[in-house]
This record gives structure tokens, C-alpha cells and sequence, in this order.
């Protein structure tokens, strides 16, 4: 009997490998259970039977009227995800609508679970994102004007301003039926129960007083 060559294993093995994988999380948490009574969620959503669906289900009319711009950011993000757009599930693809007063910001945050690509409707926009330490948290940034598209990879931190003198209206299409929102001050000032003043004291390099008025301030979200 001939041995393969040591090369040959080595690909077939890496091949397996490749083509073994996990499905990608759908949700923050899914804890394990043994305890079927108490175990209802699944990756993502459960599905309606083929035969009940109708043509509302894939029908989503959330995007009809501008949202309301009148709060602390001055802009409005109107999510057509899953949660919102049931004939999304298992597609792999969501969409938002986003509206800016003059001056309006859609503050620095992350999808974990998507890459956004945004196209310009309306208004001139300023947009960056920041990658990882692995490229040593450089800066991509770009003003936008109407018809331009700006694509933002997964899992990094992105934001869009209205530097223009008018409203502002952009549309995005994102690579996940339930991308997750992570916004940035939001997630650290504003946690529930709050992250510990030593480690923001630390990480920051403030003073505790600093953090204690920061962790005071109420935390808008404008989705």
C-alpha cells in the first residue's frame, strides 16, 4: 500500500477544516439548556409555515415617512430588521433609514454582525470608519454627497454627521437580519448596572468625577 504525501493530508486536512464551521450568532446570548420546557429561542427566528405566508410578509413600509430629528442628536435611524420585517428571516440582509437635521450625528457605534453599505439620498454627509489596533486605529473618512455610497466593514466603529445647512436622508443595506447595535457612549457610560468608576477612571485616564458626570447624563438612542 502507497502513503499519501504529507502535502496531500495536510490540504485534505485543511479543506475539512474550511468547510466546518458554526453558523454565525443571530442574537447576543444563546445559552445552552438541557431543560427543553425553558428553551425557546433559537439562532434567529422561528418560521411561519410555507403555506400561511402571504404577500404582506415581505412587505415592509417603515421607510414611508421621515423620522423625527427632534431630540439630542438631532437624527433618527429607522431599522427594518428582522424584529421589524419578518419576511427577512433567514436572508441574511436588513436595511435602515436614516434621517439628520442639520448638525444631526449618528454618534460612533458598531453592528457585530454586519457590514453596513450607505448611499446618500439627500444632503451632504461627513462619515469615518476606525479600524482595529491591528492597523493601528487609523481613520477612513469621507464627505458625502447625494448619490454617493460608503461601505462601513463588520464589527467596526463607524458614524455619520450632517455638515450641511439642510436636512440629510440615507438609506442603508446591511449584511445580517438582526446586525446588533453596539453605540459606543451609550454602551460604556450608560450600562446597566454601571461599569465599574475604577475601570473607567483607568481606561480613560480621567478623574473619577469626570466619569461619575458622564455615567449622570442620560444616553439618547435614536434608533
Amino acid at each position: 500500500m502507497k502513503f499519501l504525501p504529507i502535502s496531500f493530508l495536510v490540504l485534505a486536512l485543511a479543506t475539512a477544516t474550511a468547510f466546518a464551521y458554526d453558523p454565525s450568532p443571530l442574537q447576543d446570548i444563546c445559552v445552552a439548556t438541557n431543560d427543553l420546557s425553558s428553551g425557546v429561542f433559537v439562532n434567529g427566528k422561528f418560521c411561519k409555515d410555507p403555506n400561511q405566508a402571504s404577500a404582506d410578509d415581505f412587505l415592509f413600509t417603515g421607510f414611508r415617512n421621515p423620522g423625527n430629528t427632534s431630540n439630542p442628536l438631532g437624527s433618527k435611524v429607522t431599522t427594518a430588521f428582522v424584529d421589524q420585517f419578518p419576511g427577512l428571516n433567514t436572508l441574511g440582509i436588513s436595511m435602515a433609514r436614516l434621517d439628520f437635521a442639520p448638525g444631526g450625528l449618528n454618534p460612533p457605534h458598531t453592528h457585530p454582525r454586519g457590514t453596513e453599505v450607505l448611499v446618500v439620498v439627500e444632503g451632504t454627509l461627513l462619515v469615518g470608519f476606525v479600524t482595529s489596533d491591528q492597523l493601528n486605529n487609523t481613520l477612513f473618512t469621507k464627505v458625502l454627497y447625494k448619490g454617493d455610497v460608503f461601505v462601513f466593514p463588520i464589527g467596526l466603529i463607524h458614524f455619520q454627521l450632517n455638515i450641511g445647512n439642510t436636512y440629510a436622508l440615507a438609506f442603508a443595506g446591511l449584511s445580517s437580519q438582526n446586525p446588533g447595535l453596539i453605540t459606543i457612549a451609550n454602551a460604556v457610560f450608560g450600562a446597566k448596572p454601571p461599569i465599574s468608576a475604577d475601570v473607567l477612571t483607568k481606561a480613560f485616564q480621567v478623574d473619577k468625577k469626570v466619569v461619575d458626570y458622564l455615567q449622570a447624563q442620560f444616553w439618547y438612542d435614536n434608533n
